[in-house]
């Protein structure tokens, strides 16, 4: 199979323009051409995705680039070892000089993008991305990764909704007959987000230059198929073809998907530097390397967000075996205030400003509930506040999960920004974060309380069910939860029970305390017919109880039941 050599990052390297293009392989072996084969049953105008011509693209972008997402999956596990016996994430010193030149800049906002303050976050159902379209906000997140269950139907059926609406053709009556349109004069400009390195699409194969086949990778076949037919018409639009990635752990990976967005850009006869990306920073590894992740992308680069929940699993995943003094206490208690939170958003948007990118803020994960007055008026000033402080620590933009959050953070950063379109020009330079404060995992103090516990068995197991159903965004306790937040339900569950945690009630975490709460929290569960329930049960077991610790709960459930 092809690979493309990584480029060396601790020397001065070439523009985008100039990355190096994988050679072809050579060898008796090359005795087939490689395809992608469809290996799921078509549903209606599935065929209008899955044309010819887009898995001939899809089949050049894998046999370019499958080799090297491979070999970056694998340093990813080579980084979990590290961390596992003691090595802690640092600043690259091969990379020093990429943070200590001040001269260089990314490409930053492209048409539609140079106000961010209020972008909406949601999968790409007909249904929902209608509503987001209707929203008001500056920006849709068109969310394939974690608002989205990857089913075949939702994979597909999410591409078609992106396809209509820049065709005009955007429509959907529910099964009970109401009918939705899209009626806004103006709107959001659409930053559509693939699925993460990690996930592979198992409907498609990959069969390579030797005859082998293997599973199509999630990534590129969303990017894919949405770059293919939609990169002219969005340009026409008087936008482009703009990407958030999410789950990068490494400038290696960062560097992957620019090689990705050259070649794409030349195999459409589209300009260099019409793509932009949005990086999550989500890992506490990211969080280490942000100026060399805008550099990689320097020339497709319009900014970077706070992931926040993924980040909060990145630290449990990473520093789950580490002792007590890395076991965090309930959820709830893990704010944005603390003092690791802050240090890693203070250092984003400082780093983005110093390049010219835009710093967009995190999600609340709180929502309001048309039929509670009391629960929208908690959550309204839950997002008040969580906005305010966002925009007045700097960042251009924030996530809102629900259309009726738009107006409360827009308020909030109107406040600050005004008629601007955003506060690039504020550089942040009172901020020294240092490697030990992106590390102080131990100050956040607080507790693990049974009802912590209980919250976290429930949420994880409602959750999955929902994912099983095709639900990827599913509003539990009034709260919008997707793939990130159950994993930190999850896995603190794991490293609460690993490490021998005590309650603040004085109940030893162990297998026979969590079986009882979990079976208090099953007798609650709100069964009917057709729900999935069972399955979660299983599936979260094997993510929570067992003695390996999966790195996604969504690998194995995807594989086993989707």
């Amino acid at each position: 199979m092809n690979t493309l050599i990584i480029e060396r990052t601790d020397a001065p390297p070439a523009r985008a323009s100039e990355a190096s293009t994988p050679r072809p392989a050579t060898g008796s072996f090359q005795t087939v051409a490689p395809r992608i084969e469809v290996t799921a049953p078509l549903g209606a105008r599935y065929d209008e995705i899955l044309t010819p011509e887009a898995l001939a693209f899809l089949a050049e972008l894998h046999d370019r680039f499958a080799g090297t997402r491979h070999e970056l999956l694998a340093e990813r596990l080579q980084t979990r070892v590290d961390a596992a016996n003691g090595r802690d994430p640092r600043f690259l010193p091969e990379t020093e000089w990429i943070r200590n030149d001040a001269t260089w800049r990314v490409a930053g906002a492209a048409p539609g993008l140079e106000d961010r303050r209020v972008e909406i976050t949601g999968p790409t159902d007909r249904k929902m991305a209608i509503n987001a379209l209707n929203s008001g906000a500056k920006v849709w997140l068109a969310d394939q990764e974690d608002a989205t269950s990857p089913t075949w139907a939702n994979v597909i059926e999410g591409q078609l909704s992106l396809f209509d609406f820049l065709r005009g053709e955007l429509e959907y009556t529910s099964p009970e007959g109401k009918e939705y349109r899209v009626t806004a004069a103006e709107t959001p400009t659409i930053v559509m987000r693939p699925r993460g390195w990690h996930l592979v699409e198992k409907h498609l194969k990959f069969h390579d230059r030797a005859g082998r086949a293997m599973h199509a990778s999630g990534s590129l076949v969303d990017f894919g198929l949405y770059f293919f037919h939609n990169a002219q018409a969005l340009i026409a639009d008087g936008r482009g073809p703009y990407f958030y990635l999410p789950k990068l752990e490494s400038h290696r990976e960062a560097k992957l998907w620019n090689d990705i967005f050259v070649y794409a850009q030349d195999a459409l006869g589209i300009p260099q530097g019409t793509v932009r990306a949005t990086v999550l920073i989500e890992t506490i590894q990211a969080a280490f390397q942000m100026d060399e992740i805008l550099y990689e992308l320097r020339d497709h680069c319009a900014g970077l967000n706070a992931g926040r929940w993924d980040y909060i699993f990145s630290i449990v995943k990473t520093f789950r075996s580490r002792g007590r003094r890395w076991v965090l206490p309930d959820r709830k208690q893990i704010t944005m205030t603390v003092p690791f939170m802050r240090a890693y958003t203070e250092l984003l948007v400082q780093t983005c400003h110093k390049r010219g990118a835009h710093a967009i803020g995190g999600m609340s994960a709180f929502i309001p509930n048309r039929r509670d007055p009391e629960v929208t008026e908690r959550a309204l000033a839950a997002v008040s506040a969580d906005k305010r402080r966002e925009a007045g620590d700097g960042f251009d933009g924030t996530w809102v999960a629900h259309p009726d959050l738009i107006p409360t953070a827009r308020a909030e950063f109107d406040a600050v920004l005004g008629d601007r379109p955003n506060q690039v020009d504020r550089l942040r330079d009172d901020v020294q974060v240092t490697a030990a404060q992106l590390l102080d995992i131990p100050s956040i103090g607080g507790e693990v309380t049974e009802g912590g516990v209980r919250d976290n068995i429930s949420i994880a197991i409602r959750y999955i069910e929902s994912w099983l159903r095709g639900v990827g965004a599913a509003a539990i306790d009034n709260l919008m939860e997707d793939a990130a937040t159950a994993e930190i339900s999850r896995s603190q569950l794991w490293q609460w029970l690993n490490e021998n945690t005590v309650t603040a009630e004085g109940t030893r975490i162990d297998q026979t305390s969590i079986v009882r709460l979990m079976a208090a929290a099953v007798a609650e569960l709100p069964r009917f017919e057709g729900d999935r329930f069972d399955d979660a049960i299983s599936v979260f077991r094997t993510v929570a109880l067992e003695p390996e610790f999966p790195t996604f709960l969504t690998v194995g459930a995807y594989a086993r039941f989707l």
